[in-house]
């Protein structure tokens, strides 16, 4: 911005003094030719007067200025250059071996008067005048650039202050004593702004807590009934499947309810902990094929001894959620864990991603065209970035899913 500001200001100073160069020269010009005219006619006049009295006197024989002159019926002088003894009288501009010369042709009773007048002289200073105006020009316009570059600099540098306080932590004002006008606006606007946003998401976070709590009371009910229903003896197996299916949507509402609750406030890490990173992933695969008994086996392409520096609750959202995502689309085959640097990649036996989904793969309840997302990729693009760690998602060469999170310099090896 500060270069676009300082180039528009020294490009505007440059079409000034362009503008008012070309006037300057162009009246100039004219009055150079004004000057020459007068000049012409002034000496041929004299010239032409005292030839009656002082015919030696008559001739300005300078190296600027020649005179001829051509008597009545006799024939012109040898010296006399042939291409002005044609001319009619009047005042003449000729060209001669690249130089211009004026020429005023008059007459009399007794002769005609021709005086040629070099004007190299005059045309040299209007060359000289145009170089100098453009030179202090450039220089004007380089000082404008500079100035202009300065000026924005101020300028930027307060608005780049202005951008590092908006994203600070905390509730303090943007507004500042002795601040321009303008910036004292949109410091005003951005206050007003932050104010109505912290609102709504004080207002969206007590709704989901409170929607959690008024929920979580009939749900636990409802299972406690569940599990009661299924402990009792000689219970019909249709009872028992239904029960259990009972069990398991309530756990699905639970588990939903805390996402939501994740996803509606800062996921921050609290107390980093070395997780070993074989162990936990094992445990929350145990934990998984418990109530999912897919014919999927689990690898572990993942060297002995190798840990990650992270919160423990975090970590495992983060393992549930992937592990999961993978196992509920693969239906035979393996789910591989390969660890490559400190990138952990989970791929999966199943059709992977449609084209039109990987743009919105981390998306909140996206819906494409094999049916409705989740929340659980979404959750792990929430904690990976609170963690500063980076995740992406793709397809395999064989057309499974890929997703892979960077742990960057969390991973240790011992």
């Amino acid at each position: 911005m500060r270069l676009r500001i300082a180039a528009g200001v020294a490009v505007l100073t440059l079409l000034a003094i362009l503008i008012q160069a070309t006037a300057i020269l162009m009246i100039f010009d004219e009055k150079e030719e004004d000057f020459i005219e007068k000049t012409l006619a002034q000496q041929i006049a004299h010239s032409m007067a005292i030839w009656q009295s002082a015919p030696e006197s008559v001739f300005p024989n300078t190296p600027d200025m020649q005179l001829y002159r051509i008597a009545r019926e006799s024939p012109p002088a040898a010296d006399i250059p042939a291409d002005v003894t044609r001319l009619p009288v009047g005042n003449h501009e000729i060209t001669r071996n690249g130089r211009e010369f004026n020429v005023a042709v008059r007459e009399d009773g007794s002769a005609r008067y021709i005086l040629l007048y070099d004007i190299e002289y005059h045309e040299t200073r209007l060359r000289e005048l145009m170089l100098i105006t453009a030179g202090f020009g450039g220089l004007l316009a380089l000082v404008a650039l500079l100035a202009g570059h300065l000026l924005a600099g101020g300028l930027a540098s307060r608005l780049e202050r202005l951008a590092d306080r908006v994203g600070e932590p905390g509730d303090s004002s943007l507004v500042e004593p002795g601040m321009e006008r303008e910036l004292l606006a949109i410091s005003d606007a951005l206050d007003r702004y932050r104010r109505r946003q912290q609102q709504a998401l004080a207002r969206e976070q007590a709704f989901a807590a409170n929607l959690s709590h008024e929920l979580r009371t009939p749900l636990t009910a409802i299972r406690t009934d569940a599990e009661l229903l299924t402990a009792l003896p000689d219970l019909p197996e249709s009872v028992a499947r239904r029960a259990n299916r009972m069990i398991g949507n309530v756990d699905r509402i639970n588990a939903l309810g805390n996402s939501l609750l994740l996803l509606g406030r800062e996921a921050r890490p609290e107390l980093l902990e070395e997780i070993s990173l074989r162990q936990a992933i094992t445990t929350v695969w145990e934990a998984l094929t418990i109530a999912n008994h897919k014919p999927v086996r689990l690898r572990l392409d993942i060297p002995e001894g190798t840990a990650v520096a992270a919160d423990p609750s975090l970590f495992d959202l983060v393992l549930r959620n992937l592990l999961d995502n993978a196992l509920r689309y693969s239906e035979t085959g393996e789910i591989v864990c390969a660890l490559e640097g400190s990138r952990l990649s989970v791929i999966d036996s199943g059709p992977g991603f449609a084209a039109a989904d990987l743009a919105h793969v981390f998306d909140r309840l996206y819906t494409g065209p094999h049916g409705r997302h989740g929340l659980g990729l979404a959750l792990v693009q929430h904690v990976c970035t609170a963690s500063g760690w980076l995740v992406s998602a793709g397809n395999t060469a064989t057309g499974g899913a890929q997703v892979s999170v960077d742990f960057g310099t969390s991973v240790r090896r011992f």
